[in-house]
């Protein structure tokens, strides 16, 4: 799933959800997984939130306090979910693409999943963030933005190539007169389909703009150069889940989530470097060439546009030029007019060049 919506029950299971979340799964050469963290969203804005996040900020926010000032922002009751992980995952053939090239292209890659996940949950604060007050809640009101500390992770628990981000938005936003509330649930899993759509959108968009052939069906994609059992040799996790949802017999989501949950391993960090070898060897034995698979789509791609652009010219090209003008049809009638009191034997061919049509005038 592109774009999946789960809670936070408590504080507590929230304050573990970050400790997770801020462990990537390869170490960056420090020794240290400290996954790539930061803060998103209008609502982020105006408590000055921005940079890394930080456990206290994390804290602060997730029990309805101003990080900066200490101030209470929201209630905290014992029914009180502090916030939801919407997590966005890249199609595995823009993964494996990310995996397989050469940095200044994962660069640019990641950064244009980055820049998706960005778009979707704009348009998530911009469409579908609703708080509620008075009493009972009977009043629904947009709010200004929403607050989210995003974590970007590129791994999957299988060590296989997986560009995702856990974006964790808190229960509490601002309201256009400055106060702030508890958000409405219900709206932000309602449009869990139509952010995803977003995200995915802008993700094509991006890569194709920076030369990526792309395929699209419905509200999905993948790219030309990654063939599918390539894919599928790259989705070891996937494999598993599968496997153990036929052997137990799951068919619905929940039984995948259970699937999900018998086969999940202890993340087993491991160092960049030696991971990106290890991709890349699998490539190898595998029989897969990135290099030669990104030149064939090129070539192919520039046939097909040869094509296409040819087919334009044929089907633009204009009958008139082809055609006398009205202005030619009345010179050419009014001359066999004078040359004859009947119009008989005027013929004009219109099918053929205007300088071939003086000849044939008159016959």
């Amino acid at each position: 799933m592109v774009a999946s919506i789960s809670a936070r029950k408590s504080v507590a299971a929230a304050v573990s959800y970050f400790k997770h979340m801020a462990q990537d799964e390869y170490y960056t050469g420090s020794g240290e997984a400290e996954a790539d963290g930061e803060w998103d969203g209008r609502g982020a804005e105006r408590l000055t939130l921005e940079g890394p996040v930080s456990k206290a900020e994390f804290e602060s926010a997730l029990n309805g306090t101003d990080p900066k000032t200490g101030e209470r922002l929201t209630q905290i009751g014992k029914s009180h979910a502090p916030g939801w992980d919407m997590t966005f995952s890249a199609p595995k053939s823009v993964s494996v693409m990310w995996a397989l090239s050469p940095p200044a292209d994962r660069k640019t890659i990641e950064a244009a999943h980055r820049q998706a996940v960005h778009a979707a949950t704009t348009h998530l604060e911009d469409h579908h963030a609703f708080t509620r007050r008075g009493k009972g809640g009977a009043i629904r009101e947009p709010v200004v933005g929403l607050t989210i500390a995003r974590f970007h992770h590129h791994t999957s628990r299988d060590l296989d190539p997986q560009l995702h981000t856990h974006a964790f938005i808190f229960n509490t936003a601002p309201r256009r007169d400055g106060t702030w509330g508890s958000l409405v649930s219900r709206d932000l899993y309602k449009a869990q389909k139509e952010v995803g759509a977003v995200y995915r959108e802008h993700l094509a968009n991006r890569l194709e703009r920076g030369g990526h052939a792309v395929e699209r069906y419905g509200t999905g994609f993948r790219l030309k150069a990654i063939p599918r059992d390539i894919e599928r040799a790259f989705s070891k996790r996937r494999q598993a889940i599968e496997q153990a949802a036929d052997t137990y017999g799951y068919r619905t989501p929940k039984g995948m989530e259970l699937a999900a949950l018998r086969t999940r391993q202890a993340k087993r960090p491991r160092e960049r470097a030696a991971l990106f070898q290890a991709w890349q060897a699998e490539a190898r034995t595998l029989g897969f060439d990135l290099a030669k698979a990104r030149q064939q789509q090129a070539q192919v791609g520039g046939q097909t546009q040869h094509v296409a652009m040819r087919d334009h010219q044929v089907r633009t090209r204009s009958p008139a030029r082809m055609l006398p003008s009205a202005r030619q049809l009345i010179s050419a009638i009014a001359v066999a007019s004078r040359a004859s009191s009947s119009m008989q034997g005027v013929q004009i061919n219109l099918g053929q060049k205007a300088d071939g049509r003086d000849q044939d005038r008159e016959r």
